[in-house]
């Protein structure tokens, strides 16, 4: 009984692979079909040996639209010409309150650099190393201050530049 049925499954198998390859195959371009009248009207090639597996490519959705997105270069130019007047002016305002504050900051640090002799303080009299690691510190403070202010004034510069266009 077991016999005479593996014998029958073994038949069946055989019967749909032969059923299988059977089926012609025709490419159409980059399109398969099994369809011979459509590949005669097409002029398609029939595909020999190897199976054909096609699979279904994914479709591509419309872009999203993103709410918070950046406005565009049109809605950049909606300012009034009195909007962007007082805007320049608030920002010359605070750029000019910057640079004082940094020329105060500077006359402070070279006073206290004091030509490369600044006064030393209780422990450095102990020990010289934490003297010059101050003297050194301060040098790239000025330094470092020096190029803010100079920052500070192109950007005043570019401010005056563009107000009189």
């Amino acid at each position: 009984m077991k016999y005479a049925l593996t014998i029958s499954l073994t038949l069946l198998l055989a019967a749909a692979q032969a059923q299988a390859q059977t089926t012609r195959i025709w490419r159409c371009g980059n399109t398969y079909t099994n369809n011979s009248s459509e590949a005669a009207a097409q002029g398609c090639k029939p595909v020999e040996g190897g199976n054909v597996t096609v699979v279904e490519g994914t479709r591509v959705n419309a872009p999203v639209r993103v709410a918070n997105a950046a406005p565009s270069a049109s809605a950049a130019q909606k300012v009034e010409a009195a909007d962007q007047k007082a805007r320049d002016a608030d920002a010359r305002h605070i750029l000019e309150a910057e640079l004082r504050k940094a020329q105060a900051r500077q006359e402070e640090l070279l006073k206290e650099y004091n030509n490369g002799e600044p006064e030393k303080l209780g422990p450095e009299t102990r020990n010289h190393q934490k003297y010059l690691d101050r003297v050194a510190e301060l040098k790239a403070s000025i330094s470092r201050n020096e190029s803010d202010i100079a920052g500070i004034q192109r950007e005043l510069g570019r401010l005056n530049a563009s107000a009189a266009k």
